[in-house]
């Protein structure tokens, strides 16, 4: 059979899917993308310009650090990204603050991580090295910073990872795309189809079989496509609802060494920017830290969009997995109450729109990303490989610093595909 002749079909049109997808199309391959949504992108969830003002992100909003393959993709699509700035501020349980408060403890924690040989979950290092009462206040920045920014268990996540985020540069630079990530997601789309690869919504794949020599992909609503390889690069726990070929099955099985991450997304858009009435130097205001129910919280400074966006990651979102969208949004806004010293009706009287995702109950995702568990660099060794008719993408199999982010599902994505055009 000649390379041109191949057919691949790509299961997921994510940013991992589509990005293999158009590599692999405008080498001549024939790709089919199978995407069990009504729409492409995936964790990258684009809302309507009309319920925000703005082409909102309900998923995936940032770009981390350097991030050279979506930087390059945005310049190729005409994109532009604009650079967060702007002043962090923290609610103690009494007032606002956005003094940093170094901890007294920061120079040995470094010490101790710097030192460090062999890898442990987050929790057993902290019990090993930080256990007395003196570093309470540490133990708990750290389990906070991993549960909210990673989305991750402290009882599983490696500090290793932990330390390469931490130490490589600390907390980078973030940016937006102008336009939101689904100005992306388009351009990617356009360029798949242009190219000549074909996209079918709706078809949520249940088994991958080898018959014959080839390999028959089924779909649940009876659809069967035939292939000569698949990608697959659906989130990780997805994996357990296909049926697989023996080998792929014993390389998927890797994925439950790999951490994945819960996160609870609400979006509120209001009249006016209230919180600017209660301090006039909140007016540059970016990000907003707290102990609450929902405890993270951005601005869209220096956009002047009238939004506050709440964020809660980790284990600790099972908390709240009994609430729906409407309650979720209710959270939001007794958290945003409490830290303004507000009543809930006070806030609520200015809200114009409100949404809100538990990504844990997406049926297409079932979470938010993956994180590292001290077992993840192997297994993504094995998920990642290139033996076999079918193989595996997506951010989780990523093994720079990055892992959980689109940069990471795109970089993936490029990869596997050189693995086919290198045949």
């Amino acid at each position: 059979m000649s390379d041109i002749s191949e057919h691949i079909v790509i299961v997921g049109a994510g940013a991992a899917g589509l990005v293999a997808a158009r590599e692999l199309a405008r080498r001549g391959k024939k790709v089919a993308i199978l995407e069990a949504r009504e729409r492409c992108g995936g964790r990258i969830h684009p809302l309507p310009v009309e319920q925000f003002g703005y082409p909102a992100d309900g998923g995936a909003e940032f770009i981390h650090g350097e991030a050279p393959v979506t930087r390059a993709l945005l310049r190729e699509a005409g994109l532009s990204c604009q650079e967060i700035e702007g002043t962090q501020w923290s609610f103690d349980g009494t007032g606002l603050s956005h003094e940093e408060r170094h901890d007294p403890h920061e120079a040995e924690l470094h010490a101790v991580l710097g030192a460090l040989k062999d890898d442990l979950t987050v929790a057993d290092f902290l019990r090993r090295h930080f256990a007395g009462p003196e570093y309470g206040r540490l133990r708990h920045s750290i389990e906070r910073m991993v549960e909210g920014y990673d989305a991750a268990d402290p009882e599983r996540a490696s500090i290793l990872a932990l330390r390469e985020e931490w130490m490589d540069g600390g907390h980078h630079s973030q940016a937006r795309i102008v336009g939101g990530y689904g100005a992306l997601i388009e351009f990617l789309v356009e360029e798949c189809r242009r190219h000549g690869a074909t996209i079918r919504l709706g078809c949520a794949v249940s088994a991958i079989a080898e018959e014959r020599g080839a390999l028959a992909v089924r779909c649940a609503g009876g659809d069967v496509h035939g292939c000569d390889r698949v990608i697959v690069t659906v989130p990780l726990p997805l994996l357990r609802d296909i049926a697989l070929p023996a080998s792929a099955r014993t390389k998927a099985a890797a994925a439950g060494d790999i951490g994945f991450g819960c996160v609870i997304k609400i979006l509120l858009r209001f009249a006016r920017p209230w919180w600017c009435d209660q301090r006039q130097d909140l007016a540059d205001m970016t990000f907003l830290l707290s102990e609450q129910a929902i405890p993270v919280w951005w601005t869209r400074y220096p956009d002047q969009h009238p939004v506050l966006t709440g964020w809660f990651g980790g284990p600790r979102t099972a908390e709240l997995s009994h609430l729906d969208e409407r309650g979720l949004v209710e959270a939001g806004l007794s958290s945003l109450a409490a830290i303004f010293g507000l009543s809930h009706d006070d806030v609520a009287r200015e809200l114009v729109a409100g949404t809100a995702t538990n990504w844990g109950h997406d049926p297409f995702a079932r979470g938010a990303y993956s994180w590292a568990t001290p077992k993840t660099r192997a297994a993504q060794t094995i998920l990642a490989g290139a033996d076999g008719p079918v193989l595996f993408s997506g951010e989780a199999l990523y093994r720079g610093r990055d892992m959980g982010t689109v940069e990471a599902a795109l970089a993936s994505g490029l990869q596997t595909a050189g693995m086919i055009l290198r045949g």
